[in-house]
């Protein structure tokens, strides 16, 4: 064998270095692999949802940074809107002005601040916003953030423990519903009537599970933002294949919570009635080429408050939009909720709708243009009462109306906005 080698190698030197070599190398141990190369700024962005029409942004701004990559992104948008038979000083705060037949405002005006990778994340939103909602008095953009959720309406830490389970904590969307809170969310530029019987931000905690098809999350929150921690909520979602995803969400108040012993303006965020309430909420949503369909039911239970009689609501909505282009899509809401009870008898019953015994329909349809992150939309609806509590000041009764007086049954909105997201 020496002699071979030292044909290969020309020296008899060289043939021993070469079998030290081998056998050195036979006895040590394999090299580890090289470690995997993680890439800066390729988190996969999915918070704040977006619905669908408005795009969320693929690729917003990120700074490396010595706890993580820092993703920055937002919201600059305004609006306009005319409506007939605005609502009275009934439904108004202390210390606001009457709802407004007409206004041009800012309707978001946020940043969006998140780590969305590694074991420890956070998401922090911050900034002006209006969350105009049908069948719901408007106010200014500036009066909404004070009297709902502050400047900074959401900020949460959340712990990735692995690929399915994570816990969050803070101040968090809710667990309820089909629409979302802020509306370049959203479908539609107002939310809708269903709607207003769901609370929308909560303070509490979190856990999430998610494995293949199936999301989870279950909370126990602060309710209508009461402060108090007497509510817990939770959503399951099955994803049935690409395109079909159904689900199931509500929550429930576990102790009763007086918040009529707070200002009236605390109870613009934390209503009397639906802060001591339960909801549940089913729904289905076709997503495939040019359309999204979301169909969906909705139950609430009210437990008597003051003295008064509870309530019950039920109600059922269709969201559809249909992509025309890459840059125009035609969106739709049709919707139907009535409440328990009897008009013809209101005393001693509460309302969490139009009076007891109350129903309301409304229809939306909103035009969407896109250009890149700039969009600009339009949109009409109507909302009409049937049996709602009309004024009798003679007996002390209020109107529970549209119109200064609450005498009137329907209301019309022409609403136009725009601006970018980032």
């Amino acid at each position: 064998m020496t002699f071979k080698l030292f044909l290969q190698c020309g020296t008899a030197a060289a043939a021993i270095s070469l079998c030290l070599g081998q056998a050195q190398a036979a006895d040590m141990p394999a090299a580890p692999p090289p470690a995997p190369v993680v890439e800066a700024c390729k988190a996969t962005i999915t918070f704040p949802a977006f619905g669908g029409v408005i795009k969320q942004n693929p690729n917003p701004a990120c700074f490396t940074t010595g706890i993580g990559d820092i993703y920055v992104g937002g919201a600059v948008t305004g609006y306009a809107y005319n409506y007939s038979n605005a609502f009275g000083p009934f439904y108004t705060p202390p210390g606001e002005r009457d709802d407004r037949y007409g206004r041009v405002d800012i309707s978001n005006l946020q940043a969006f601040i998140q780590k969305a990778d590694g074991p420890f994340q956070f998401y922090i939103q911050t900034g002006l916003y209006s969350i105009p909602a049908l069948g719901f008095p408007t106010f200014s953009s500036f009066s909404q953030t004070d009297l709902l959720f502050g400047p900074v309406p959401v900020a949460f830490g959340k712990i990735a423990i692995n690929d399915e389970w994570s816990v969050q904590g803070g101040r968090m969307p809710t667990n309820i519903g089909s629409e979302l809170a802020f509306t370049f969310q959203n479908l539609n530029i107002s939310r809708g009537l269903l709607f207003n019987q769901e609370n929308i931000i909560n303070q509490g905690a979190q856990v999430n599970y998610s494995s293949g098809p199936l999301a989870a999350s279950i909370a126990v929150t602060d309710g209508f933002y009461s402060g108090e921690l007497n509510w817990v909520t939770g959503a399951i979602t099955y994803k049935l294949d690409d395109a079909n995803t159904i689900g199931i969400n509500g929550g429930t108040h576990f102790s009763s919570y007086n918040s009529g012993l707070r200002s009236l303006r605390f109870q613009y965020a934390t209503p009397v009635a639906l802060q001591n309430s339960s909801i549940v909420s089913a729904n289905y949503t076709y997503s495939a080429g040019p359309w999204i369909v979301t169909p969906y039911v909705q139950y609430t239970n009210v437990e008597p408050v003051f003295g008064l009689a509870g309530a019950e609501t039920f109600g059922g909505a269709l969201l559809a939009s249909y992509a025309f282009t890459d840059n125009f899509a035609l969106a739709g809401r049709f919707e139907y909720i009535s409440q328990s009870g009897s008009r013809f008898n209101p005393a001693g019953q509460t309302s969490v709708l139009y009076g007891a015994g109350s129903s309301a329909y409304s229809f939306t349809i909103t035009p969407t243009f896109t250009f890149d992150r700039f969009f600009i939309r339009g949109e009409y609806s109507h909302v009409e009462l049937v049996d709602f509590q009309r004024p009798d000041l003679a007996n002390g009764i209020v109107g529970l109306g549209f119109g200064r007086i609450g005498n009137r049954a329907g209301q019309d909105r022409y609403m136009i906005e725009t601006g970018f997201t980032f």
